[in-house]
């Protein structure tokens, strides 16, 4: 055999080596992850709340996965939420937005990136969302912000706290300046919960950034994080492009972000319930004292008015 058919053949065995590698489905479907040390049993993640034993990662979880670590399982309720139109401005590049929703519903088992349930945390009734990364990188786009705002009106209406854990990279492109607009929407949602004094508590998880960071997720009573949750507006090589400069190696970390002031606790995910539960025990008590201090004061001013007339 000479030295061409010897370099054919090797470059046949090239091929049929890169046949059988595993496709994205076959890894998600796979009974391993990684993370710290190499190869780790799914099952054995799960068992500890997908956090690693090793270094402490605190893996991303699907929103049915954080209600039941939330609330315990089956003990809360996922709420319907508004779906508009799919695919308004008829998006195309190298497919079309139907077809990239239609694989994100198909791989989460969900409508929309965001979920909302309801339950109790220590005999406390809270409205609770969250985002699942997996529905096209958590963006939000119109059926995102319509279920946030739905959120936020439960909550109104049944004078129960909110709790949101978001997570995404922002505002979903497909859907242009109608993703843009669920900031503002977003916004003046919260802004209408706080008016009805009701608590509104923010988790942040790994990844919060962009358009997500920049409207609702930053406008919490208390800002609440996981430990080692990646949070920004801008990435980091966006920004020391910028400045110019060498930025610190846990740039963007929840702990570093904490330590500029913009998150008041990091609580790891078996202590958030308990320490969530606290908490809301504490603002709920502050609130109901401040409306019957108001009612007492507006009872005397009345009781003025009768008697100097």
């Amino acid at each position: 055999m000479n030295w061409i058919k010897k370099t054919l053949n090797f470059g046949e065995k090239i091929k049929k080596l890169l046949k059988v590698r595993p496709s994205k489905e076959d890894i998600e479907n796979s009974d391993w992850t990684s993370c710290c040390k190499g190869p780790i049993l799914k099952k054995d993640l799960e068992d500890n709340l997908w956090v690693c034993n090793s270094c402490g990662k605190h893996h991303r979880i699907t929103c049915r996965q954080r209600f039941d670590i939330f609330f315990g399982k089956n003990n809360y309720e996922v709420l319907n939420t508004p779906i508009p139109l799919d695919d308004p401005l008829e998006w195309k590049d190298s497919k079309t937005y139907k077809e990239r929703l239609k694989a994100a519903r198909k791989k989460t088992g969900q409508k929309t990136a965001v979920l909302i349930a309801r339950g109790k945390i220590n005999k406390i009734e809270v409205t609770v969302g969250a985002i699942d990364f997996n529905f096209i990188g958590g963006s939000v786009g119109a059926a995102e912000g319509e279920a946030i705002i739905f959120g936020i009106q439960h909550s109104i209406d049944n004078k129960t706290p909110f709790i949101f854990f978001p997570c995404g990279g922002g505002q979903r492109m497909f859907e242009s300046p109608i993703a843009l607009s669920q900031m503002t929407r977003t916004t003046l949602a919260v802004n209408e919960l706080k008016k009805n004094n009701l608590p509104y508590i923010i988790c942040f998880t790994d990844p919060t950034a962009g358009g997500i960071t920049a409207s609702f997720a930053m406008l919490g009573d208390l800002s609440i994080a996981e430990p080692g949750a990646l949070i920004a507006f801008a990435g980091k090589r966006v920004i020391q492009a910028t400045v110019k400069e060498d930025l610190p190696e846990n740039f963007q970390t929840s702990e570093y972000v904490q330590k500029c002031g913009f998150v008041d606790l990091i609580v790891e995910r078996k202590d958030l319930n308990q320490k969530i539960a606290t908490l809301l025990s504490i603002l709920l008590k502050e609130n109901s004292d401040i409306s019957s201090k108001l009612d007492e004061t507006s009872e005397n001013f009345s009781s003025f008015t009768k008697t100097a007339s």
